[in-house]
């Protein structure tokens, strides 16, 4: 694959490049007294210096005859230089920050670039948002790889979102310079019924022979996993087994392990490499979604990389599958991923090893990063108008939120986990007051209703969740994958009356109220899913809500990102969408009321 991501093309620098390594010419830039951490060969090196010019790396060996006047020297005696990061898959929108705000803390991290999927943004946006996006990353130092938004909507017929994609839009993007493949096919349904529409989309990223990213969240292994592969679906990050990411990984599937602020996966899946003799070359480690929170407090692909080495993986296997197995999945390991001549010179210096402590990040040759923070300027984006006041619906009465019934009933609820993407179809019992159904705190019964906010068609899919541990309140967010609908849940229905119409009022964003008072609130006023604030104060907004969740009684990690999956109807068992409440085993609309 053409590589469109570096300072300068390879085939303009070979001359030069040449040059420099056999000393003709001097080096722009020399790291001297480094441990090298080559994940070419999962070695350890020492008693080498790394030569740049052109943004790319010239010579890995003795540098001395590399020396000019001109050259800057850095001396990394007592520190690892290491390949920088590659986030394999994820979506800046969930980090609710713009991709320049995400960029500034990821890069200080050492993250040089994301394979992201914003199909976050598609859904509300259509392309439109995803071409705002690049626009903006575009400003930043950081190599945001674009992988094509694959399903809008997630699940086609079980939601209504603000945009459809279809096979000539996939195909027209293959040609953007920014695109290295499709986004995650979470239509694993349409795949293995052989659904025309849905391999046409997979069909028109593999002509253009680019990589097609998957989902496949059922814990089966076997036929309808290897139909998924055979399909031409490249990778996966769906794994919660130790089985499923082993046998991804044995059918030549990159396994994904992924460890967000939400989905700690990490734990579990870690023991495909730990517990079994494989070669680790078919598994990354990805962020899929990550808050503010984390990003400030914890890191993204250094706090991954520290995880995975407390879970038993070798610091340098963890550190290859944030690097050259990433580029080697989205065929770009010519040209990124590793410490070696012509590739990008894309690399950190590390204090510490097994804690992947980042001191100072190289892109292209340019510190850009040092002690946590960035040193380079980032060109502003203004996102246009078109991308605000997208929540448009009616303001919410508390007769919209009925649940008519009579008598003694069994309901499906959706039952959350814990750091778990899952939820479980519980039955609860349930009696009707005033012929409705109502919230049950101590049945840890929570009303939820969707409600859609792109086309003021009036539809609400109404029903139950429980799992949170809330008593009193509500809380409501247009963050609600894939569509971006707006959801309200709540245990009192003034209160989520109230949370529904604040977002309604303010464009957007997530918000917990009780007793008829707002305890917190996030504006998202981007697409009611980004801010267009500094991280800082966004991350100051997101812990005060976070607070507002433990002041409600919820003691769930993430309970924000594991509320906004409830709607994502790919994901198993039930889920509740704008439409209805949906069997994700057998893909079919479920009766709220068992008769």
């Amino acid at each position: 694959m053409i590589n469109r991501f570096c300072k300068r093309p390879l085939e303009e620098c070979t001359e030069k490049l040449a040059a420099v390594a056999t000393g003709r010419e001097k080096a722009d830039l020399v790291i001297r007294g480094a441990k090298i951490v080559n994940v070419c060969t999962r070695e350890i090196l020492s008693g080498r210096d790394v030569a740049v010019t052109e943004g790319r790396i010239a010579l890995v060996g003795n540098a001395e005859g590399c020396i000019g006047e001109n050259t800057k020297i850095v001396d990394a005696k007592g520190k690892y230089l290491a390949p920088a990061f590659m986030d394999g898959h994820m979506h800046v929108e969930s980090s609710m920050l713009t991709a320049h705000e995400f960029a500034r803390v990821a890069i200080a991290h050492g993250t040089s670039g994301i394979f992201f999927d914003p199909h976050e943004i598609c859904n509300v946006l259509g392309l439109d948002g995803v071409r705002y996006m690049l626009e903006d990353a575009a400003g930043t130092p950081l190599k945001a790889m674009l992988t094509t938004p694959s399903c809008v909507p997630a699940v086609p017929g079980f939601e209504d979102t603000g945009a459809e994609i279809h096979p000539a839009d996939v195909a027209g993007t293959m040609k953007w310079k920014e695109c290295v493949g499709l986004g995650e096919m979470m239509n694993f349904p349409g795949i293995l019924a052989s659904d025309p529409h849905t391999h046409a989309i997979v069909g028109e990223t593999l002509k253009s022979g680019k990589i097609v990213t998957g989902h496949y969240s059922v814990p089966d292994t076997g036929a309808g996993l290897n139909a998924y592969v055979a399909s031409g679906v490249r990778c996966c990050h769906e794994s919660t087994t130790e089985e499923s990411a082993l046998e991804k990984m044995r059918l030549g599937m990159y396994a994904m392990l992924r460890e967000g602020s939400a989905w700690h996966d990490l734990q579990e899946v870690a023991k495909a490499i730990t517990r079994h003799e494989v070669d680790s070359r078919f598994a990354c480690l990805i962020s899929d979604d990550t808050h503010p929170h984390t990003l400030v407090d914890k890191g993204h692909l250094d706090h991954i990389v520290r995880r995975a080495i407390e879970e038993g993986i070798d610091p340098v296997v963890a550190i290859q599958m944030v690097t050259i197995n990433v580029a080697q999945c989205f065929r770009l390991d010519h040209e990124l991923g590793s410490v070696a001549p012509s590739k990008c010179a894309d690399f950190v210096l590390l204090t510490d090893l097994k804690t992947c402590a980042v001191d100072e990040v190289f892109i292209d040759g340019e510190l850009v990063a040092k002690g946590g923070k960035t040193v380079v300027p980032f060109t502003p984006y203004v996102y246009p108008a078109a991308a605000y006041r997208t929540v448009r619906c009616r303001k919410i009465t508390e007769e919209d939120l009925r649940i008519p019934a009579e008598g003694e009933v069994r309901v499906h609820a959706v039952e959350v986990i814990g750091g778990k993407v899952g939820t479980i179809d519980r039955l609860v019992s349930m009696t009707a007051r005033n012929g409705e159904l109502s919230a049950d705190g101590e049945k840890d019964l929570m009303k939820a209703c969707v409600i859609d906010r792109h086309h003021e068609n009036g539809s609400i899919g109404k029903g139950f969740v429980k799992g949170f541990g809330i008593r009193a309140g509500a809380l409501a967010q247009t963050v609600a994958h894939d569509a971006h609908n707006l959801f309200v849940v709540g245990t009192d229905d003034r209160d989520m009356v109230l949370a529904a119409n604040t977002l309604v009022e303010c464009g957007g964003g997530l918000v917990a109220v009780r007793d008829g008072k707002i305890l917190g609130l996030v504006p998202l006023p981007i697409a009611g899913l980004m801010s267009d604030r500094p991280l800082e104060e966004t991350e100051e907004k997101v812990l005060a809500l976070e607070n507002a969740w433990k002041e409600l009684g919820c003691t769930l990690p993430s309970p924000f990102m594991t509320m906004a999956i409830i709607p994502l109807a790919c994901l198993p068992e039930v889920r509740l969408t704008n439409r209805g409440l949906v069997d994700c085993r057998t893909f079919r609309f479920l009766d709220l009321i068992e008769k």
